[in-house]
């Protein structure tokens, strides 16, 4: 039994496999698609688009919260330990435990928040929570700004209750900013408090400060609005961000999809032309055998002359069929990876004259004139004669059948600039235009005004001479101008010489003669 083939379990087994894979690579678009989809609403409306962001800002809500969950118990235990200086140690202990249980009842909402899942955090109850939790934060510190001064207290309390205030409303900005309901609940109360505690004073001082107060509520809400957009704009830039990041997403799924299905159908194309070759080559030789015995009236001559001429037909045409479908298969191995070099050493100028005497009989049919020059001081090369051939074989025959009658095609072999080797062929034929020639240069491709004024052709040959040059690791290149004929040049590069070889192989061998030499005397 072949090694290669595989058997019945391993066939199962790449099927489960492939079809698993199938289906994870579908359950993936389709996820994309709903989160394209999703975002396109987003992006679409600004009524979706708020609605989303105001959930993120609820989330920003609660992570600063939660970040600050130290810090605001450090500030109140600060403001404690300090107002003892003008006010009753009992009661301000009373507020501080107050107030941190009403910190603490805001950090277990915010926990609750992050916990819940997207469907309960997307229910509005949320921001209702988060407001009246930071309404009664701010109730709290009213009642601290309330509590009554000692009657045998020292000067600076005044200060002290100010500078207490513009930090606390500025800590709660920081905090609330990216919801304004909560930011509003949770610093105006105190603001208020504090102005009309100074305005109660009845002293020119109290007023100045009563409207430092106000003015510092209105300079931090706008200070607010302005966080308020900048976390919008992040949010947009966030969205958008995801928004290509999805796209790219499904660009790419579409593009291995792509792929895989050019794969499957390369390996389709592979095996039908692998099934065929046989199917078709069998009957073709036949067709090709006995049209050719009638054509040439082996076994007696035809007594009707058309008869003649049918089979003649026939085997040109059976004849024109194998060689396309022998380019077919070659182009199709070639493409596959198939196709394996059987290198030696030869002569490229030989393999060109070789070439140019089996098409001598095809040019002077037209009356074309083949005007060789080679340089005979070339070294060897090291390269697939078969694939050389087949290589000189097309450029000629293309020249051949493109060159109208008394025509020349000019033939020369040369060294390259690099130290390599190139075999030049110039016709005098009718060119291609410019634009045409990325389209020649295509399998199956042929040039508008060469199809009018040459035989019919299947377009591979160019093809297959540029995979055949790239294995060897050389260059194709292809000069034409319209009316004036085409040039195609084939380089060998330099590394294909056997001079550079045998050199670089003495070069190896001189230095692990060195290096043994260097150990002896050691």
């Amino acid at each position: 039994m072949d090694p290669e083939t595989p058997q019945i379990g391993d066939r199962r087994m790449t099927g489960d496999r492939r079809t698993t894979i199938n289906r994870r690579r579908a359950m993936r678009r389709r996820e994309l698609a709903q989160t394209i989809r999703d975002f396109r609403g987003a992006m679409g409306t600004q009524e979706s688009l708020q609605s989303k962001f105001e959930g993120e800002r609820r989330h920003l809500f609660a992570g600063t919260r939660l970040s600050a969950a130290f810090a605001v118990p450090m500030l109140a235990l600060i403001v404690t330990a300090i107002s003892t200086m003008w006010l009753n140690k009992g009661l301000v202990t009373i507020w501080f435990v107050f107030t941190l249980c009403m910190h603490l009842l805001i950090v277990l909402t915010c926990q609750s928040y992050e916990k819940a899942s997207s469907e309960e955090r997307a229910k509005k109850h949320w921001l209702r929570r988060f407001t009246f939790g930071d309404f009664l934060y701010g109730i709290c510190w009213c009642v601290f700004f309330l509590l009554p001064e000692k009657p045998d207290s020292g000067a600076g309390f005044l200060e002290f209750q100010f500078a207490t205030f513009l930090i606390v409303v500025a800590m709660n900005t920081m905090q609330s900013a990216t919801l304004p309901r909560a930011l509003v609940a949770g610093t105006l109360p105190i603001t208020l408090t504090v102005a009309i505690n100074f305005l109660l004073a009845a002293d020119s001082i109290h007023y100045t400060l009563a409207a430092m107060a106000v003015g510092a509520q209105g300079f931090f809400l706008i200070l607010a609005n302005q966080l308020i957009k900048n976390a919008n704009t992040m949010l947009e830039y966030r969205a958008e961000k995801d928004y290509l990041i999805a796209e790219l997403e499904t660009a790419n799924a579409l593009s291995d999809e792509s792929r895989r299905r050019a794969e499957a159908a390369n390996l389709a194309k592979s095996r039908f032309l692998a099934t065929m070759s046989h199917e078709l080559r069998t009957p073709l030789n036949a067709i090709l055998g006995f049209s050719e015995i009638m054509k040439d009236e082996v076994l007696g001559p035809m007594e009707n002359a058309n008869y003649k001429g049918y089979a003649a037909d026939i085997h040109g045409s059976g004849q024109h069929l194998l060689n396309l479908i022998n380019e077919i298969l070659d182009l199709s191995r070639i493409e596959a990876g198939r196709h394996e070099l059987q290198e030696e050493a030869l002569y490229l100028t030989d393999i060109v004259e070789e070439c140019s005497t089996m098409m001598q009989i095809r040019a002077k049919a037209k009356d074309i004139t083949l005007h060789e020059r080679h340089d005979t001081r070339l070294p060897q090369v090291w390269a697939d004669e078969r694939a050389l051939r087949q290589v000189i074989l097309n450029l000629l025959s293309n020249a051949v059948k493109f060159t109208p009658t008394n025509g020349e095609i000019r033939i020369s072999v040369g060294r390259a600039a690099d130290g390599g080797q190139f075999v030049s062929i110039a016709d005098t034929g009718p060119g291609i235009p410019e634009e045409e020639i990325p389209i020649v240069l295509e399998a199956f491709g042929q040039g508008a005004v060469a199809i009018k004024s040459a035989e019919p052709g299947t377009g591979l040959g160019l093809s297959i001479v540029q995979a055949l040059v790239k294995m060897h690791g050389g260059k194709f290149e292809l000069k034409s101008k319209l009316r004036q004929g085409t040039e195609v040049i084939v380089t060998l590069p330099r590394t294909r010489t056997m001079n550079f070889a045998a050199g670089t192989a003495r070069s190896a061998q001189d230095q692990a003669e060195d290096q043994d030499g260097s150990r002896k005397s050691a």
